[in-house]
């Protein structure tokens, strides 16, 4: 029987004599090392033999797994290992597929032993480059079961953990072989993706110090990197993303928002903004806006979700703009401030509904969901002012437009749609959408002012609508200031005060230009009125006061040559007129606040144009003030609420700033004085018919019948008591043909003196005013008046009499007796 069993052994074909010599009796002496040698040398000389070699190994290899001799598969995955580096040739690809047929059995094992064992093996495999590459090769079972592995949930921690390292590194080599191969494209279709990325972030979670790492990836000890399945499984990702291109990219972040979306990782969202940082940080720049795209548009699908979550997603987007902003942000930029400024509206409208809802039932929770919203809103406001902020000039201009395009403002056409939200929803708009636009235009530096205020910004800016409120008119200032202020002045003007010494301040500017003078020739009257206004509002209080002084003092900082310090005083006097007449029954602290802004004002103009007579005539009055009528100054007025005076009417005239001694102190210094004579009038606009605020036409109407001598000193006091003999003198003739002469005078010395804008501001209400009357006219003439006997109408070319009876019809008054 000896005989015989050698006699077959000899028929046996080599290449499998060979292995078997490779196995010894007793698994645990390991291979044998000579005979395994001798198989590798039949191997490299007869490569044909690769195939069989790898086949009947394979076969040895499943019948030991089945029997459960683990010591002889370590020795048959050893020897592959050893053909497998040893091989390099064209014949090895038959060779490779029984080796991962043979790890694929491996990894199917309950035993994390073999799990492991399988694993090594494969990522030696993928560390492996072939000189031509498999068409027909995937990996679609290893991607499957090193996911697997990654979740695993094996009993014993240490075990646990070792086949969660397995599982990753198993992803690290399928990433690594893929890549290389020419048909890497299929380890980034969406199913495998889906796989691959939540393993990744599952063993991330575990990350203590979420921090730590949210830069550049780091380089950690190979020791690290064995231990700790969060540190591995974080280099895994970086490399896996630093791979992506330009058409793979979105496959590789959207498991992310599934993963945070299922397990609840928006609020809090510290790991949503680690991910994402790991994420920016590891692309290539120029894919940047594909994960800002995707961001925005997870946003939009989740915008029905809890305030948190949609805040949450919103700083994510914070600090991948933060990101992005230092390369390239691409063509997303007016895609960015759309989808924020329309999740801004939504949430506007959510709050207002919530209030809405929420009547006559507990407070706390109406609160709550209202700051909620509110950290929305916030969140949002932030992103838009960073975004902004980082963005070259050219863009932010255009971005400013946009913004402003979407204000809500009466009389324009805007994209922004608030019909819906009522006043309170379109002030809410308006409020955040102001904070925005101040945040983007922080730190814009324009080389002329006309294209940091252009006509179609400037104009729904300075709107009468958004001086509905407190808050919308400092917002407007404040936006105001970060476009004039082209020289850093803002901070050393802040606070109304008088300034002692205004050279302390250093203040830092450039001789005007030539197209700053012609936008103050256009749009100079705009800026007055709004200051003018705004100094006419009963809710002011002291924050307005310290920015209208300052928009005074920038103005004239940045844009005043000597025509423009002329309707400066003029502006300056008529807002003295408005504390004095008070036409608009302003409170006293109203009033004393707006005679400290223009004492304020004149005392820094005066320094600033250094005219030495009229410093001595402010300085005068300041001093005079400062005895007799302290609340007149600001120092005084906005600390001491209480020491207010009950009127104004019984003041000296040394208390206020005279239009003929400033004219006299100017003329002597070459300007053109002859204009301070004509008191300042606002422009109108057409707006101002149709707000529903009080329109200034009536203001108007009653400056324009004043005298031109009403300033202060020639003020007084109109009251008369009405007699017969008063109203005598009224109905006679002669008073009359004196009035009107006096009238006539009046007219031609304003269209002599008055500057070219306001006369034609005035002639242009008039003459708008006028074509409305005729429209009505024309639109009443043009319809016939109904008939007893009826009109005809033709219809699809049938004759239609309709008649109206008469007891129906409207006569004019004329006609009825």
């Amino acid at each position: 029987s000896a005989g015989v069993c050698c006699c077959c052994a000899a028929l046996r074909p080599r290449y499998k004599r060979l292995v078997d010599n490779i196995f010894p009796e007793d698994p645990k002496d390991g291979l044998v090392k000579a005979d395994m040698e001798k198989l590798t040398f039949y191997a490299v000389s007869a490569p044909e033999k690769l195939d069989r070699i790898g086949a009947y190994l394979a076969e040895r290899l499943s019948r030991d797994v089945v029997r459960h001799r683990y010591g002889y598969v370590l020795i048959a995955m050893e020897a592959l290992d050893q053909l497998l580096m040893a091989c390099h040739s064209q014949s090895i690809k038959p060779f490779v597929e029984s080796f991962l047929h043979m790890v694929a059995k491996l990894l199917e094992s309950g035993e994390p032993k073999l799990q492991v064992l399988g694993t090594n093996s494969f990522v030696k495999f993928a560390n492996i480059e072939e000189d031509t590459p498999s068409y027909h090769r995937r990996y679609d079972f290893f991607v499957s079961r090193f996911s697997a592995m990654c979740h695993s949930c094996y009993p014993d921690p240490e075990i646990q953990t070792e086949i969660r390292i397995a599982g990753i590194r198993g992803i690290q080599g399928v990433v690594r072989k893929t890549v290389n191969d020419e048909l890497r494209a299929t380890i980034w279709e969406p199913q495998h993706m889906d796989k691959i990325v939540p393993s990744l972030l599952f063993n991330m979670q575990k990350i203590e110090d979420l921090d730590s790492r949210i830069g550049p990836p780091s380089s950690p000890t190979g020791g690290e990197k064995e231990e700790n399945p969060a540190l591995l499984a974080e280099n895994c990702f970086r490399e896996l993303l630093g791979r992506a291109t330009y058409g793979n990219m979105n496959n590789a972040v959207r498991p992310v928002f599934a993963h945070l979306d299922h397990h609840r990782l928006w609020d809090p969202n510290e790991f949503a903004v680690s991910c994402f940082k790991i994420i920016m940080y590891s692309i290539q720049a120029q894919y940047s806006h594909h994960v800002i795209q995707e961001i925005l548009g997870h946003l939009d699908v989740r915008k029905r979700d809890s305030p948190r979550v949609r805040a949450g997603i919103i700083q994510v987007l914070l600090e991948a703009v933060a990101i992005a902003a230092k390369g390239s942000i691409g063509p997303t930029v007016l895609e960015v401030f759309n989808t924020l400024l329309k999740h801004l509206r939504i949430s506007v409208d959510f709050e207002l509904c919530d209030r809405r809802s929420s009547v006559g039932s507990a407070a706390f929770s109406t609160s709550s969901k209202e700051s909620d919203e509110r950290i929305v809103q916030n969140a949002i406001i932030q992103t838009i002012g960073f975004f902004g902020s980082n963005l070259p000039d050219y863009q932010r201009s255009e971005i400013m437009m946009f913004i402003m395009g979407k204000v809500p403002v009466l009389g324009t056409s805007q994209s922004m749609d608030t019909s819906h939200l009522g006043d309170l929803g379109t002030r809410r708009i308006q409020i955040m959408l102001l904070r925005s636009l101040l945040m983007v235009t922080s730190g814009y530096k324009a080389t002329t002012i006309s294209n940091a205020l252009p006509p179609p910004f400037l104009d729904p800016l300075l709107s009468p609508s958004l001086m509905e409120d407190s808050e919308l008119r400092q917002l407007v200032l404040e936006i105001l200031h970060n476009l004039i202020d082209r020289h850093d002045n803002r901070a050393k003007l802040r606070g109304i005060r008088i300034i002692p010494d205004v050279s302390d301040l250093k203040i830092k500017r450039d001789k005007i230009s030539r197209q700053d003078v012609s936008f103050m020739k256009k749009h100079g009257q705009q800026l007055y009125r709004h200051i003018y206004l705004g100094c006419k509002e009963e809710d002011n209080v002291q924050k307005n006061f310290e920015l209208l002084f300052t928009s005074l003092a920038l103005t004239t900082i940045e844009l005043a040559n000597e025509e423009v310090v002329i309707d400066l005083i003029r502006l300056a006097i008529a807002l003295q007129d408005i504390a004095i007449i008070n036409e608009d029954n302003l409170p006293m602290f109203n009033r004393c606040g707006v005679m400290a802004l223009v004492a304020a004002y004149l005392n820094f103009l005066s320094q600033m144009i250094a005219v030495p007579a009229f410093c001595q005539h402010v300085s005068k009055v300041i001093e005079t003030r400062s005895v007799e009528a302290s609340y007149f100054l600001p120092e005084t007025i906005f600390k001491d609420k209480s020491n207010l005076p009950k009127s104004l009417e019984k003041h000296e005239k040394d208390l206020f700033f005279l239009t003929n001694k400033i004219a006299e102190s100017l003329g002597g210094s070459g300007y053109s004085v002859e204009r301070l004579s004509v008191p300042y009038v606002p422009q109108v606009t057409d707006e101002d018919r149709l707000s529903r605020r009080k329109s200034i036409v009536d203001t108007v109407s009653l400056q324009v019948d004043i005298l031109p001598g009403n300033s202060t000193e020639d003020k007084i006091d109109n009251t008369e008591e009405i007699t017969f003999e008063a109203l005598k003198k009224a109905i006679d003739n002669n008073g009359l043909e004196e009035q009107e002469k006096e009238k006539r005078r009046l007219v031609i010395e304003k269209f002599q003196k008055a500057p070219f804008e306001e006369i034609a501001a005035q002639c242009e209400t008039k003459a708008n005013l006028l074509h409305d009357r005729l429209a009505q006219i024309l639109e009443l003439t043009i319809r016939p008046p109904p008939s007893p006997s009826g009109t005809m109408t033709i219809t699809a070319g049938h004759a239609h009499y309709h008649s109206v009876p008469v007891y129906e019809m409207k006569f004019p008054d004329l006609c009825v007796y």
